[in-house]
């Protein structure tokens, strides 16, 4: 028996995680869950899963929880990033499931390496901001870093019984997203609800709009970086509208090797939830090859997707730039999905703030946690003076 926290258990990626675990509820525990908002599902989830500690994101929500649940249910209720830290850290756990939204996941992501942890990552962000510390901790602490990205999962398994140094090169793919073809004079304008229909996956807002700016393929770029240690020059990006193959890899004598799979986001987190083994996932994740007319593979087009050449500067450069970059990616995002910021914004906004920023080339936590306050704020300004020229 595996006993499991989840950190993010409302999200895509949390549900989907309990999805699994429900599938197969002889071999995991689920010891600790949290979330932020939705404390309708939070109660559901309580209500089956019985976990000892759950986590919200205030006292307010602590307290509306409280509420709502029977009084026979016997679980602890915390709240904050102290709160999400003490269900990382939970005595008895063995898998720490990192799906928290952005960078509010990465200290309790960091406390539960410290404390010995196996990582099942969601979070790119977490490497995006901490590669270096969080690797080294992981080696430290002889942690295991699953990860659960379809892409990184890919690469995962296709570099099994393989030695690194035979590794020309590996490829990320990536759908696109749903403006893959619209012109970029149209996709500027593009709104929030148009942002947010991907044509292949169901995943959480932030995550969408990242796709629609393949941003989230750049903040990949990074992780992948750091997960497989790996040189930039190393790492390629192709366009892959189907979302079959998820990821490849290149050996030096020609060979390449894929893993391929429908899009569905519970086939990975199985993967992190057994491994070294793996089991049966809910649904029909079978892929019938037959039934597929083409699998198609272009290059990356740079000028209607910047953020991946933005991606590979602030990963070349290092240091406190990423931090800079994921920080100032997530306050537009926000303030597109408020419809504050045109779509066509949120990449020329990030990168005015990246070249604002001077970089502290071997950041502590201290100073990328200060970076990334920094790049939020810098980012508040330059929209609020956005709006204010619109307004004038």
């Amino acid at each position: 028996m595996k006993n499991v926290s989840i950190l993010g258990a409302t999200g895509s990626i949390g549900t989907n995680t309990l999805a699994v675990i429900r599938h197969h509820r002889d071999k995991f525990r689920v010891l600790g869950l949290s979330a932020g908002g939705n404390m309708a599902l939070l109660k559901a989830q309580i209500a089956e899963f019985c976990p000892a500690v759950v986590s919200v994101a205030t006292a307010e929500r602590a307290e509306e929880l409280a509420q709502l649940l029977d009084f026979a249910m016997n679980v602890e209720i915390v709240y904050g990033q102290e709160g999400a830290v003490r269900v990382a850290t939970l005595s008895g756990v063995n898998l720490v499931v990192s799906a928290m939204a952005g960078s509010l996941g990465l200290l309790p992501t960091i406390k539960a390496i410290e404390d010995g942890k196996n990582i099942a990552l969601a979070n790119k962000e977490i490497l995006v901001m901490a590669g270096d510390t969080v690797t080294k901790l992981c080696r430290e602490k002889k942690v295991r870093l699953l990860p659960i990205d379809s892409e990184h999962s890919a690469i995962y398994q296709c570099l099994k019984g393989n030695r690194k140094k035979d590794v020309r090169r590996i490829i990320l793919t990536a759908s696109g997203g749903p403006f893959r073809t619209t012109s970029q004079e149209a996709m500027r304008r593009m709104t929030p609800k148009e942002a947010l229909k991907h044509p292949r996956w169901k995943m959480g807002k932030k995550v969408t709009i990242d796709s629609a700016t393949m941003m989230n393929k750049g903040l990949e770029i990074i992780e992948a970086k750091w997960l497989f240690q790996l040189d930039f020059d190393k790492i390629a990006v192709h366009i892959h509208p189907q979302s079959i193959v998820h990821s490849l890899v290149e050996y030096r004598d020609g060979s390449v090797m894929a893993q391929l799979g429908v899009p569905d986001m519970k086939i990975s987190i199985a993967y992190a939830l057994s491994y070294p083994q793996r089991m049966s996932v809910p649904a029909n994740t079978n892929l019938d090859l037959t039934r597929e007319a083409r699998l198609e593979f272009f290059p990356v087009d740079h000028n209607r997707f910047p953020a991946i050449a933005l991606a590979y500067h602030a990963g070349r450069t290092g240091g406190t730039l990423p931090v800079v970059m994921n920080g100032a990616n997530e306050r537009a995002v926000e303030a597109f999905l408020s419809k504050r910021i045109f779509f066509g914004d949120i990449i020329p906004l990030v990168e005015e703030v990246m070249h604002a920023h001077t970089v502290l080339p071997e950041p502590t936590l201290h100073d990328i946690i200060q970076a990334d306050c920094w790049a939020r704020e810098r980012m508040g300004t330059l929209i609020a003076e956005r709006i204010n020229q619109c307004s004038g």
